[in-house]
């Protein structure tokens, strides 16, 4: 079977195939669902994700079993304080048979684009995603270069108190839809883990590990159409301007989440809706992708810090407190 063609223009045959991703990435990572509906809802909306966790704990095997259960073309790019902007956007290449420069494309022309340890690399390499991001399209001496679709940056990174790490410039963090913690595994995912190992599992064959293409553009296309015709009353509306407004009041905080933040947690909100059998957004899909889509988005005061505040808090807190519409 070809999924980008059995199921193309079918919502619901969409939403089966982009629910079976779940299984098929587990048959390569254990216990990460929250992080593979992340990336599908990132997907739905045309955005982007930054993954954080500890070195090993299969961020970047998330991602590349993604890739490969959705029938897409990725590339990865490891940051290094040394690579430079065109290694990642591409570059003019002299041809000395035609005596003329030929763009060389770089390898952020793709699908899924893994870019890991993205705060190893210094911010002038890090703010040449931005445009990429945000235009769905690279400059190269004056030239716009249009990026395939669907196009997503799933960007890893290691806790920025680790040594050798450069803090992403806020405008960049704003442009990624969400951030997804990737914590580490349960006893009994990691016993899951070893014994997989034991048996013979290579993370660097995903095919030997029997992960298959269940879905594909076609499957994404026809969801996002659906996602669009997802409901949003007015009452939804103004609770998450009303939570979005209280993290710019909150005295923990430095900055709070702007109105593209306010846009984005409402996209999310409606995907996930849409993906859990629904043509209408409530207030708990609000809450379900408040920590995802706004924990990146604001700053915490440094007292704050020092006295154990974290980001999630301060949103649960808002969450807590702001009124549900009925």
């Amino acid at each position: 079977m070809d999924p980008t063609t059995d199921n193309a223009g079918n919502p619901d045959a969409a939403r089966a195939s982009l629910e079976a991703l779940r299984a098929e990435i587990a048959k390569a990572v254990v216990g990460q669902d929250p992080a593979v509906t992340g990336l599908v809802v990132a997907l739905l909306c045309r955005g982007h994700v930054l993954l954080e966790g500890v070195p090993g704990v299969a961020k970047t095997l998330l991602v590349r079993a993604l890739a490969s259960a959705l029938e897409l073309d990725t590339k990865r790019v490891q940051f290094t304080p040394d690579l430079m902007p065109s290694d990642v956007t591409g570059s003019l290449v002299y041809d000395t048979r035609t005596a003329e420069f030929s763009f060389q494309p770089g390898p952020v022309f793709t699908n899924l684009l893994l870019a890991d340890e993205i705060n190893r690399t210094p911010p002038k390499t890090q703010s040449s995603l931005l445009e990429a991001m945000e235009e769905r399209q690279v400059t190269v001496d004056g030239t716009p270069r249009p990026l395939p679709d669907p196009f997503l940056v799933a960007a890893t990174q290691n806790p920025v108190e680790y040594e050798g790490t450069y803090p992403l410039p806020e405008a960049q963090l704003d442009r990624f839809l969400l951030k997804l913690t990737i914590p580490l595994p349960s006893r009994q995912d990691e016993i899951d883990v070893l014994t997989r190992h034991a048996s013979g599992f290579n993370p660097r064959d995903l095919r030997a590990a029997g992960v298959r293409p269940v879905a594909g553009p076609a499957d994404l296309e026809a969801a996002r159409s659906a996602v669009a015709k997802t409901s949003i009353s007015p009452e939804i509306t103004a609770y998450v301007v009303d939570i979005c407004r209280a993290t710019r009041e909150s005295p923990s905080l430095t900055l709070g989440v702007s109105p593209r933040g306010a846009t984005a947690l409402l996209a999310t909100s409606r995907a996930w809706a849409w993906l859990t059998g629904r043509d209408y957004v409530t207030p708990d899909d609000v809450k379900a992708l408040a920590l995802p889509t706004l924990r990146h988005r604001i700053q915490l005061r440094p007292e704050a810090e020092m006295e154990g505040v974290t980001a999630d808090s301060v949103i649960n807190a808002i969450l807590a407190h702001v009124p549900v519409p009925r």
